[in-house]
């Protein structure tokens, strides 16, 4: 229950708190790492590239920070089980959990490879799975606690709309992400842990950045789907942190297995 004689930002407090951030190295991940580290939490960051994390690790330390660093991706049951118990030992716990995986390769289901499709599948679905299946054995042995345990993982608008540019890939990785949210919530409900997803529209990033250039095609490609934005542009990484750290938060401790969409309205419409 709320304390209406306490200020209500403190629901978004979210300082001391064990966080680990898979793909930390990432464009979201990175901007995640020094949100959260700005928030006051204990950081893990994790991702398969050392340099990229060692560098990410100096910026965070101008802000006060000394995250733990793994340099590993959960792409095996092993690999899963190093990141999340390197996590939990350098807090003795873990409270919080990011992950922002992700890829894409386009192409058209009659053209497209077999192990394509395998890869988009792996990087958007199989290894939140790998990484929510260790970092759930792990919140089984914690005690529980007056907050709930809370992951958040990036879906995309296009697990809720399809596309006709060769995604059925990404399409379908993203929505089952969605579906398997759904279902860790309802089986970690009794189980003191909250499971969410962001799912934002383009944002910026060296995958997206195409997209924000006044050159064809990143112009006409953008034009076009500017018309289905009622925001008028499209996003940064500054538009999904406070969703994140919502999510994150105690006050969101009523809120599992839902996709925030943070998206301009893109599917609004």
């Amino acid at each position: 229950m709320i304390n209406l004689n306490t200020n209500p930002l403190s629901l978004f407090d979210i300082s001391n708190k064990s966080a680990l951030i898979i793909g930390a190295a990432g464009t979201f991940g990175r901007a995640a790492s020094k949100a959260l580290a700005a928030a006051g939490c204990d950081l893990t960051i994790a991702d398969k590239n050392i340099e990229d994390l060692e560098k990410l690790s100096k910026d965070l330390e101008l802000q006060k920070s000394n995250p733990t660093i793994v340099d590993k991706w959960p792409d095996t049951e092993a690999n899963a089980k190093l990141i999340i118990e390197e996590a939990a030992s350098a807090s003795n716990s873990l409270d919080l959990m990011f992950i922002a995986l992700g890829t894409n390769d386009v192409g058209y289901i009659e053209d497209q490879k077999f192990e394509d499709w395998r890869k988009v599948m792996m990087a958007n679905l199989d290894l939140y799975w790998l990484a929510c299946q260790a970092a759930g054995r792990q919140f089984a042995k914690q005690k529980k606690t007056h907050t709930r345990n809370k992951v958040v993982v990036v879906s995309s608008t296009r697990g809720r709309h399809g596309l006709p540019n060769g995604y059925t890939g990404y399409c379908a990785s993203k929505s089952g992400l969605d579906g398997m949210v759904k279902a860790l919530a309802c089986e970690w409900g009794a189980k003191n842990s909250n499971i969410n997803a962001i799912g934002p529209t383009v944002f910026k990033s060296p995958l997206a950045e195409w997209m924000f250039s006044d050159e064809e095609p990143g112009k006409s490609t953008r034009d076009k789907m500017l018309e289905r934005v009622p925001l008028g542009r499209l996003s940064h990484t500054d538009d999904l942190i406070g969703g994140l750290i919502y999510l994150l938060s105690p006050a969101s401790e009523y809120v599992t297995g839902q996709t925030l969409y943070i998206d301009g309205g893109y599917t609004a419409e």
